[in-house]
């Protein structure tokens, strides 16, 4: 696509953005997607997240005029490939090193689990340079300068940090990423900038992390009370095991019912919490983010948010019910078909039955979050941004940055961690 000067191009470059998608189009990209992705074994991912990015970028507008998506799916897979060819030779040394091959084997494996995590932060920045090369507004498009073994090793440093201290640095850990990836970032030849300070968003999420940390500690001190060795030894006899484990580790059941009540207390308030945490890094992330004098403010409220979350919950209920019924109905054909006997045919039908029921509530309930969570915070996020700035600056930006290789998408599909 041609890249232009942005001054020959009309329109106000800021103020209101507005997302006009249909959900009706969205759920139809989104069941095609699902279906064929099951035909062809999970190749169409390429066509697949190609189509659900042209259609949120084609519907996104900032200031009346809409982005554009220039990538194609062809080069996402050969990005795959590419990073196939890299990372199956370090995975190889990883299960290998599974079969006891004393302190070697454990070095090894050390080094193989670093290099993947190094790796992974590696991708997921080649990947930011791609999307935003294949990013287009008013004939312009994005780029991302910066070493992406810089920020890999930025990133394996804050996040470790961040693990070490159970979620306490995750808020500064983020802001020196962003900082690091939006003074990398350019539209055009005007460089972007982040301004919030992880300070702010600790302030706001603090609570949150302690309302969670307090039972998951729990739930930790729990389980390391217990002797663990001298329990699995009094296991493997007969008779009143349960006896045996209470003599040789006092308390066992009193650890173990307090972990499983910690435990289930931790997951459910991160099930209520996550939809405000959502919004709340979402509005944080968007306030920070500068171009020259252009700045972002996000009044995305946290309500809309839960509402989003609850109706996924409601769809999933359902779409957890028809598979239920539907496991029922073909056990019943089954018995029918088979006259109700136990014979090797109907064991393989019957394999063959979960495996696809569990690759249809797999495709299922990804598709549910898409069209349902997905989409609807894209529209909320889009929707809620307030622009000012000074139009006459962007006015003179000017082309500049060139198309970047697919192989950070095909490094970040590889490890599962690919995005839209």
């Amino acid at each position: 696509m041609a890249v232009t000067d942005a001054s020959a191009v009309s329109g106000p470059p800021t103020g209101s953005v507005r997302f006009t998608g249909s959900d009706r189009e969205f759920w139809r990209i989104a069941v095609h997607g699902a279906a064929l992705l099951m035909i062809t074994l999970g190749l169409y991912r390429f066509w697949f997240a190609t189509d659900i990015r042209r259609f949120l970028w084609a519907n996104t507008e900032i200031g009346g005029q809409s982005l554009e998506y220039s990538g194609t799916a062809l080069e996402l897979l050969r990005g795959f490939l590419v990073a196939i060819a890299i990372i199956l030779p370090i995975y190889t040394v990883f299960f290998i090193t599974v079969i006891d091959l004393g302190v070697y084997g454990t070095l090894l494996t050390i080094a193989a689990v670093l290099i993947l995590v190094f790796l992974s932060q590696y991708g997921i920045y080649l990947a930011r340079r791609y999307r935003l090369t294949r990013t287009v507004f008013r004939g312009l498009r994005f780029h991302q300068a910066g070493s992406a073994v810089h920020y890999s090793i930025c990133a394996v440093w804050w996040w470790g940090w961040t693990v070490l201290t159970l979620g306490f640095a995750y808020p500064y850990t983020r802001a020196a990423l962003e900082r690091f990836k939006m003074r990398n970032t350019y539209f055009g030849d005007l460089q972007g900038r982040f301004e919030a300070t992880g300070s702010h968003l600790f302030v706001r999420g603090f609570l949150m992390w302690l309302a969670v940390l307090i039972p998951g500690l729990i739930t930790l001190f729990s389980l390391a009370s217990i002797n663990w060795s001298r329990v699995t030894a009094a296991a493997r006899g007969g008779g009143d095991v349960l006896g045996r484990i209470e003599r040789v580790s006092p308390g066992f059941s009193d650890n173990i019912v307090l972990a499983l009540s910690t435990g289930f207390v931790c997951l459910v308030l991160i099930a209520l919490l996550l939809p405000a945490f959502h919004a709340l890094v979402m509005r944080w992330w968007i306030s920070g983010i500068r171009f020259g004098e252009i700045t972002a403010v996000s009044h995305l409220r946290t309500r809309d948010v839960y509402i989003a979350y609850l109706r996924f919950i409601g769809w999933l209920l359902v779409f957890a019910i028809g598979i239920l019924v539907a496991i029922f109905f073909a056990f019943v054909f089954i018995g029918f078909l088979f006259d109700g006997g136990q014979s090797q045919a109907s064991e393989i039908v019957i394999v063959v039955m979960m495996v696809g029921f569990y690759v249809v509530s797999a495709l299922g309930l990804t598709t549910l979050y898409q069209t349902i969570v997905m989409l609807s915070v894209w529209r909320l996020t889009a929707d809620t941004i307030e622009l000012t700035g000074d139009k006459i600056a962007i006015a003179r930006v000017k082309a500049a940055g060139d198309a970047s290789s697919p192989l950070g998408e095909g490094i970040a599909d590889v490890l599962n961690l690919g995005g839209i």
